[in-house]
């Protein structure tokens, strides 16, 4: 065999070996086995089935101190079905509600989220009206914070009208102040 026919051969295999990668390298990557419902889940399996980044779970936990994975060495988070449940809730509030962080709390403090079919957590419709109107049944001035965001962009022509109706209700909590002060 002359160095000519060697090197084609060797320059042949190089190839035949690049493209044997490429062809694996486009190859679907095997699918793992589906976990049984009752099976701990990482937090890369959670992010993903809740569709939210890593950094937001590890979030709550700080803000939700009823999230409690199991922690294994060097960290590592195992999340129940039950916390899973729990986060699914909380992002369903957050994101789909307009809930904020501090409502989602004043609820949860509260007793207003209860579990329902599927594992599924949902505001109980009473303890969630006292949870945004603030303590004793009174309406909170600071409320906002408490309340579900609006769902969009206020335009001037919205604010205005939203700065009359609270006009309203600020005179009319006064007469009723001063009716019921006057009996």
């Amino acid at each position: 065999m002359t160095s000519a026919q060697r090197a084609r051969g060797e320059a042949g295999a190089r190839d035949q070996a690049r493209d044997s990668q490429a062809a694996a390298a486009r190859r679907p990557a095997p699918r793992r086995a589906e976990k049984s419902a009752t099976a701990f889940r990482t937090i890369s399996e959670v992010a993903d089935d809740l569709e939210v980044p890593q950094h937001v779970l590890r979030f709550w936990e700080t803000k939700f101190p009823q999230i409690r994975p199991m922690k294994r060495g060097g960290g590592r988070r195992y999340y129940r079905p039950e916390d899973i449940d729990l986060l699914r809730s909380i992002r369903d509030l957050l994101y789909e509600q307009g809930y904020t962080i501090k409502g989602v709390q004043k609820l949860m403090r509260e007793g207003g989220l209860k579990i329902g079919e599927e594992g599924a957590i949902e505001a109980d419709a009473d303890a969630a009206a006292q949870a945004e109107s603030g303590a004793a049944g009174t309406v909170s001035r600071a409320g906002s914070e408490d309340l579900p965001l609006f769902r969009g962009p206020v335009d001037d022509r919205q604010l205005r009208e939203i700065r009359g109706i609270a006009a309203e209700l600020s005179d009319l909590r006064d007469r009723l102040r001063k009716a019921i002060d006057h009996s």
